[in-house]
């Protein structure tokens, strides 16, 4: 209508120069959108007919006026002024009249638009470059000048390539896409030069922006029609590599945008190629690579298929939900069907197209589909022999091994035992044992090291490293790894001690020594760099001698012995010798030279260097003795071992009576020597049994009196005196416990030199104490000496404390050590010095030792002399001098010392506070009924401690084992019992305070319960009395125990894994070293129940302690059942409520032979009452098992039960079936009565009651019970019943053959075969295996709630005698699978097996450009029913031509009039006449304009309205789209909807001018389209109308 408006005023208006004139003033925005027309009317049309040139050039002076005096300053106005609304409409109309002023005047205003607007590029951002790249868009089809055009393209490139992810930046790069580039794309040179500068030499910007720029000249290098003489001729996008870079880039691109242009691009290449069917191929990089991109007509179908399927997975993974995505995954095998070519065996198609799919997945959102992703790359290996290509190694090592950190892909699957290895870890071994198989030779080193190096490149948890470890381990033999390789398995090393998961890191070590001996071409490396690679392993976790891993490793050395390249530092010369030990000669010789300095160096060195030695003395050692072993020697002579150890013995020989000896040397020689005294035998109890360490050991004793004579002079005299001295006194102080141990073991005649040397060393320090100096600033020398007095005065009382075979108690020092020690000021504190002499200024600038840690260390030694005293002398007597301080009574003395230690905790650092908590249990007994309250506070002050270290791993747990054996020493807890006052209720809340901790802090409550259960029940003094007063520890604190045996937490699934992965190590025994040297610690929760089980099995029920202990624990637990029962009625399986049930009846279960009759009278009743409620299955199994064996021990109480069926039905409608499963072993229950007929009568005449139940599964369960009872019947002969035998076994013939074929046949067979009734004995099964493992696993209990034997095996701290008879189950039970006959079938796997299958089971995408057919007038097709019947329009346009369902598009239909929508387009208005449509719209065709654009034709269309004032609106989810609440719409709004499937196609992305998500809350990822529009048109309509409200 506004054409032929424009058309008639034209006509009609006689001069069309005076008309522009008469619209252009004023110029408001109705005025421009009229001279924008006029003007498109007149660029379409030229000038009248007949008209002279005159004329015609008076327009073009017209138009060129109007370009520059009137549509120039509006467009630099700017389309965000004041006035919004108004201002974006005259801003657009002005834009149009612009590009048809250009269209009349042509190339010499393109120019000078041109140029005027490069000039204000240049000049600056803003509106004012908006503007101008309006106007080079509406310039750039008619420029010539090749100047301009270069200049033109430079600029739209640069402001492409502009960095930073600022809004501004975006908006130019969006605009420069959206106007710009189509234009220029529309000139031959232009699009050229644009070309070049977006891929060519210089590189393309980044993905996001060169897509977008792509996008936007898609037309233009990708067109649609027939080849023919273009704008380009000769520039064909499909032939350019990096534009398929770029594609691939954008493909695999985090920005969902991205990924959608990036489609498009690729989708308008195949369309265009299998439209033209030409030959075509993509130049190569080089190489034997296919090409990027190729075509061929021969194999049009087939690379139609191939695409066809790639592009549907790429669609497919935009969505989340693996559901959706799952189907579609096995299609990817059809892909590699394609892309191989088995003849030749290369790829046909370039493989960096596979793992844009798998770097889909691999970065996915959701962990299920990148697992699922990385198990399928990881599978063609196993199942495809793939063409070697150098992509697939650097897709390996980066997206690949970038996927694999994360920990939760390493879970195991459903069906996989707790302790199965994970899918994930086979997979990786599987998968690089084939792949370096693969590999050509000369490529698997670097692979290799990649691989290595990259996993040293990031922060690795445990459990991936622990697995690529494994899996690297796992690769066959092969010698591809040298120096620089053994360098990264060392960084890699260094990479797991970061975790504090002690197995899961030793374990990673085991593998990666495993990996260096398996890969390392020993060639390329020499003795010392294996060294130093070995002692990167911790011995305490991983490399110790005896396991297996040694021993492979002494293999491994003497088969390659003479191998290794030769050091550039070693001089190997005895060529008789095997070259390790040549080389440990020259490491000792090496290590024992020091070199020649001007001053005594103050520190002490490294003790890597003696780690080091002493590794490589005992592999030498171990490899020579080997080598013997094989050789069949049988006296072995230790000849190298000698020699090794002579270099040592000559320094150690020399300590004694050589004074000049430089220190260094002398600390290096102890420090070796410390090394090997450490070392100890796995595998010989005794040391004589290891010949090296005995041999060692034997050789070592010739200087033992050197070396205390050396360690006496060092630490009693004046010859430590510097801060950096006191580490000397730690080394020397560590010595004498080994040389100790050393004489104990090897030589008893060398103890009196011992017994001399703890003498002088106990009087020297006593004296050196006590020598008061009376200056008032301390000397630095005096201070160093006291502190090394004190430490070697706790050397001498741990080495008495733990070594009393040695018999040092009877030495006179001893005495004078009590004497000092109960004389001593406690906590006394050194007074720093206040100037330290020159000679020692250097080590105290350096030394990393504060003066406080020094005074800490003295206070801390002052206490562990003062636990010796207490420990060893129970009671203080003043039986030395009379003084006024030991006239004081015992009681008050330890008062005094206890407050002492209350002061301690408060100033020493809570990694020094472990004697004064060994002091104050020692002294608290004694305080309780004294000094109550001083006790609590003890208490109180020892919990802030450990509390406040429940973040610190590395002290923590040894604080807390010194804080439970203090609060939970046998003696405090019965004297706080015994009072029942403060101390015993504060002694309670802190059993509860742990409690609460272990639920956060895995192993807490392990601690606390190990040492209550063991000190209970094992005393450690053998008296009677000690033993009764231990156990009614038990009784006073029986909430312990009661917690205990339903402890266990719900994990989180992290913690699930560590646990999974932890077992699975477990399992792997001494096959993985880690389990043989790492110290099991008990932490899992499970070991919290094994223990209180088995206390509770160690019970005697004769003995009346222990008697009423158990009853108290039976009726405590009853409590707990019904607590759980009435706090939730109902519950869901394996919930928390759940497990908390089934873990009180299992330990019920367990106490139940322990009860007497006369307990068991009062107490069955309540365990009736517990069947009665709502249980879960396995709950209900284990009171049947309780009921049964009640009654079978005591049938006595059948009364008790018949009483059970008498209840109302409401009462029994959840219960009977537990009742009747009862029943349904009634041989057992009647196996000790002499009577059986009444019972069977009384069981008959119950059974048959249920048998005609209304519900199926008590009918069913009646049934079962039915045929029990009367098979028992029938083989006791009872006459009563004859007169029922035949009623009651065609009844039980007719439900075993005429059940049907249906449900009800295959449930009676289920319950029959049901493990409870066809194999489960209640007498036989009765086991902890049953009761933990068997029972639990079969009724489908979370396997978390599963314990194994093995657990109770592995748990020694509480030993079950060797005669106990309740363990295991028996094997028919421990073989069945769990199956409920009321399961439901479980769906069979429909998963693909063939790759060709059709496309029926998944969501197949549409290609929106399809069926496109060029288009007439899209004006002239508007229909205007609704102006005819006089109806209101709104300025809304609701743009439908993207969706191809009748439904949806009926639906929006009939919103669209309701709502008052101006227009509805569609694609084809061959929608109208189908039926869906028809019945979703009723009618609304009639009353609501409808227009048919294409697909094809949205750009033009979108570009139109533009021009015309529209806001263009898309409903898509976007970074920066607009929340639907907040969004604000224009009055004319064009709303542009979606593909059900694709949604907005991305070359119409650059033409919106805004996109409006609608805010979600839920997990699905859209919403249909319909439902979409709808709420949009409903909000532009409630907009509309709230205006229209407030105008009025």
């Amino acid at each position: 209508m506004e054409v032929v408006l424009a058309d008639a005023l034209l006509a009609r208006g006689g001069d069309p120069c005076a008309l522009l004139r008469a619209v252009c003033a004023p110029l408001s925005a109705e005025r421009a959108e009229a001279l924008r027309l006029l003007l498109q009317r007149l660029a379409a049309g030229g000038p009248p007919p007949g008209e002279a040139e005159a004329e015609a050039e008076a327009v073009r002076r017209a138009a060129w006026e109007v370009a520059l005096e009137r549509c120039r300053p509006l467009l630099r106005g700017g389309e965000g002024a004041a006035g919004c609304g108004e201002r974006l409409r005259l801003a657009r109309a002005a834009r149009g009249a612009l590009r048809h002023c250009v269209q009349l005047c042509g190339a010499p205003l393109a120019a000078r638009l041109a140029g005027d607007a490069l000039a204000e590029l240049a000049a600056g951002g803003g509106a004012g470059a908006e503007a101008a790249v309006e106007a080079l868009a509406a310039a750039a089809p008619r420029l010539e000048e090749p100047a301009l055009v270069a200049r033109c393209v430079a600029a739209a490139l640069a402001l492409v390539r502009e960095e930073g992810e600022g809004e501004e930046a975006a908006a130019a790069a969006a605009l420069v896409a959206g106007r710009l580039l189509p234009a220029l794309g529309g000139n031959g040179a232009a699009l050229r030069r644009v070309w070049e500068g977006l891929l060519g030499a210089g590189g393309p910007p980044r993905a996001g922006r060169a897509l977008l720029a792509l996008s936007a000249l898609a037309d233009a290098l990708l067109p649609r029609g027939p080849p023919g003489p273009g704008p380009g001729p000769g520039l064909d996008a499909r032939l350019c590599p990096r534009f398929w870079r770029v594609v691939q880039e954008g493909l695999t691109e985090r920005d969902g945008l991205c990924r959608k242009r990036a489609r498009y691009l690729l989708k308008r290449a195949l369309d265009l190629s299998g439209g033209q069917r030409a030959e075509l191929r993509c130049p190569t990089d080089g190489g034997d690579e296919p090409s990027l991109f190729w075509w061929s007509a021969e194999k049009n179908e087939k690379l139609l298929q191939f695409w066809e399927t790639y592009i549907l997975i790429m669609e497919t993974l935009e969505g989340n939900q693996i559901h959706v995505i799952k189907p579609v995954l096995p299609k990817l095998n059809s892909l590699y069907e394609h892309a191989i070519s088995r003849e030749k065996g290369c790829w046909l198609f370039h493989p960096s197209w596979h793992m844009c799919i798998y770097k889909r997945m691999f970065e996915s959102e959701n962990k299920t589909l990148t697992k699922e992703g990385i198990l399928h790359f990881l599978e063609l290996y196993e199942t495809k022999h793939l063409p070697n290509s150098l992509g697939f190694s650097e897709f390996v090592v980066g997206p690949l091994m970038d996927a694999l950190s994360e920990s939760s892909l390493y879970s195991r699957t459903p069906g996989q035992l707790m302790g199965a290895c994970p899918p994930l870890g086979m997979r990786l071994q599987k998968f690089l044992a084939t792949y370096l198989m693969l590999l050509p030779e000369e490529e698997k080193g670097s692979f290799l090291l990649k691989f290595i190096q990259k996993m040293t490149s990031r922060h690795w948890c445990a459990v991936p490293i622990l697995f690529l470890s494994m899996a690297l381990a796992y690769i066959p033999a092969c010698k591809v790894l040298g120096t620089e390789g053994l360098h990264a398995l060392r960084d890699v090393l260094q990479c797991t001690m970061i975790t504090h998961q002690i197995l899961l890191r030793g374990a990673a070590q085991c593998y990666l020594l495993q990996t260096a001996m398996h890969l390392t071409d020993v060639e390329k490396v020499s003795l010392p760099e294996v060294s130093s690679f070995l002692l990167s392993l911790r011995p305490e976790e991983s490399l110790r001698r005896d396991t297996m891993l040694w021993m492979e490793l002494c293999g491994w050395l003497q088969v390659n012995d003479r191998c290794f390249r030769k050091s550039v530092t070693s001089d190997f010369e005895y060529q008789e010798t095997s070259s390790l030990c040549q080389y440990v000669r020259s490491l000792v010789g090496e290590y024992l030279k020091t070199p020649a300095t001007e001053r005594e160096n103050c520190f002490m060195p490294d003790w890597f260097e003696a780690k080091l030695v002493a590794t490589m003395i005992l592999l030498a050692a171990d490899v020579e003795q080997m080598r013997n072993k094989y050789s069949g020697k049988s006296n072995i002579e230790w000849i190298e071992l000698e020699a090794f150890l002579n270099p040592l013995l000559d320094v150690l020989m020399k300590l004694g009576s050589n004074a000049y000896i430089p220190t260094l040397k002398t600390d290096k020689s102890l420090q070796l020597l410390l090394k090997l005294l450490q070392t100890r035998s796995l595998k010989c109890s005794n040391t004589q049994d290891d010949g090296v360490l005995f041999f060692i050991w034997k050789s070592l004793m010739t200087a033992v009196e050197s070396i205390l004579e050396f360690v006496l002079r060092r630490l009693t005299t004046n010859e430590l005196s510097t801060v950096g001295d006191l580490d000397r006194c730690d080394l020397y102080l560590a010595l004498i416990p080994e040389i100790v141990n050393l004489c104990l073991q090897v030589s008893w005649k060398r103890v009196p030199s011992i017994k001399n040397f703890i003498l002088s060393l106990t009087n020297a320090s006593i004296r050196n104490l006590q020598d008061r100096n009376c200056e008032e600033e301390p000397k630095l020398k005096e201070q160093i000496k006291k502190v090394a007095s004190m430490a070697s005065l706790t050397a001498v009382c741990e080495i008495m404390d733990r070594k009393p075979e040695a018999h040092l108690e009877s030495l006179p020092s001893v005495d004078a050590l009590k004497r000092f020690i109960s004389f001593s000021q406690f906590n006394e504190v050194l007074k720093k010095p206040s100037y330290i002499e020159e000679e020692s200024s250097l080590c105290e600038e350096t030394t990393s030792q504060g003066w406080g840690k020094i005074v800490a260390r003295y206070v801390r030694d002052q206490w562990i002399c003062l636990r010796f005293i207490l420990n060893s002398f129970p009671t203080l007597a003043p039986e030395y001098e009379e003084t006024s301080e030991m006239s004081l009574s015992t009681v008050e003395r330890s008062r005094k010392i206890l407050q002492s230690a209350l002061e301690a905790l408060n100033i020493l650092p809570s990694d020094q506070v472990l004697p004064v908590f060994d002091c104050m249990k020692v002294l608290v007994p004694k305080l309780l009924n004294s000094s109550e309250s001083l006790c609590i506070e003890a208490f109180d002050l020892a919990w802030k401690i450990i509390s406040s270290l429940s973040n610190t791993q590395l002290i923590f747990w040894s604080n807390l084992k010194a804080f439970v054996q203090f609060i939970f020493d046998t003696e405090v807890l019965a004297v706080a019992a015994s009072a029942k006052g403060q101390a015993y209720a504060k002694i309670r809340e802190i059993i509860f305070k742990l409690i609460d901790m272990s639920t956060t802090k895995t192993g807490v409550f392990n601690v606390v319960l190990s040492h209550c259960c063991q000190s209970w029940i094992f005393p450690t003094v053998d008296e009677r009395s000690a033993l009764t007063n231990a156990f009614l520890n038990a009784g006073n604190y029986c909430e312990l125990i009661t917690e205990a045996c339903v402890f266990g937490t719900v994990f989180r699934r992290d913690q699930r894994l560590i646990q999974d992965v932890h077992a699975f190590i477990e399992n792997l025994g001494e096959k993985c070293a880690a389990n043989v040297v790492t110290e099991s610690t008990n932490r899992d929760d499970h070991y919290v129940r094994v223990c209180a089980i088995k206390f509770l099995c160690l019970l005697d029920g004769s003995n009346i302690l222990h008697k009423t202990f158990v009853e108290d624990i039976f009726i405590k637990l009853l409590d707990k059942d019904e607590l759980v029962s009435r706090s939730r009625t109902r519950y869901y399986a394996n919930s928390l409520q759940h497990r908390i049930k089934n873990r009180v009846w299992q330990t019920l279960l367990v106490l139940l032979p322990k009860l007497d009759q006369n307990f068991l009278c009062g107490t069955l009743d309540r365990v009736f009452q517990a069947g009665f409620g709502n249980n879960q299955a396995s709950v209900k199994y284990f009171i049947e098992w309780i009921v049964i064996l009640s009654l079978h021990k005591y049938p006595q109480y059948l009364n008790k039960f018949w009483d059970c069926f008498c209840y109302d039905e409401e009462k029994l409608k959840t219960s009977i079936c537990t009742f009747l499963s009862v029943l349904s072993h009634f041989d057992i229950v009647l196996q000790n009565t002499s009577e059986k007929k009444p019972a069977l009568k009384k069981a008959l005449i119950v059974v048959l009651q249920w048998c005609f139940n209304h519900n199926f599964s008590v009918r069913l369960y009646a049934l079962v019970a039915l045929k029990k009872i009367w098979g028992m019947c029938r083989m006791l002969h009872v006459e009563e019943f004859e007169a029922l035998t035949p009623v009651i076994e065609s009844s039980l013939q007719q439900v075993e053959n005429m059940h049907g074929t249906g449900n009800a046949r295959r449930n009676w067979q289920r319950i029959q075969d049901h493990f409870f009734f066809a194999t489960f004995h209640p007498l036989e099964d009765y086991s902890l295996e049953t009761i933990f493992y068997t029972l639990p696993r079969l009724s489908e209990l979370a396997e978390d709630e599963w314990i194994s034997l093995s657990k109770f095996d592995r748990f020694t701290d509480i030993p079950l005698p060797p005669a106990f008879q309740w363990y295991h189950s028996r094997m028919e039970l421990r073989d069945l699978k769990p199956s409920d006959w009321s399961q439901q079938d479980m769906g069979s796997n429909s998963a693909e097996t063939h790759s060709q299958t059709e496309w029926t089971d998944v969501q197949k995408k549409i290609i929106p450009w399809k069926n496109s057919t060029p288009s007439l007038d899209l004006e002239m097709v508007f229909q205007d029913r609704a102006a005819k019947l006089g109806k209101s329009n709104s300025r809304l346009i609701v743009v439908a031509s993207l969706i191809d369902k009748p439904t949806n598009l009926g639906g929006l239909c009939r919103t669209s009039e309701i709502f008052g929508a101006s227009a509805l387009v569609v694609g084809s208005l061959h929608y109208i006449q189908d039926k869906q449509f028809q019945h979703l719209s009723v009618s609304a065709e009639q009353w609501l304009p409808l227009v048919e654009v294409k697909p094809s034709q949205l750009v033009d269309y979108l570009q139109q309205k533009k021009t015309e004032g529209y806001t263009i609106i898309g409903v898509e989810q976007t970074a920066k789209s607009f929340d639907l609440t907040e969004y604000c719409f224009p009055e004319k709004s064009l709303l542009l909807l979606g593909n059900e499937h694709e949604g907005i196609p991305a070359n119409l992305m650059h033409h919106l001018d805004v996109c409006v998500e609608i805010p979600q809350q839920g997990i699905i990822r859209s919403l249909n389209v319909h439902v979409s529009g709808a709420l949009l048109i409903w909000e532009y309509t409630r907009q509309q109308v709230i205006k229209q409200k407030q105008q009025k």
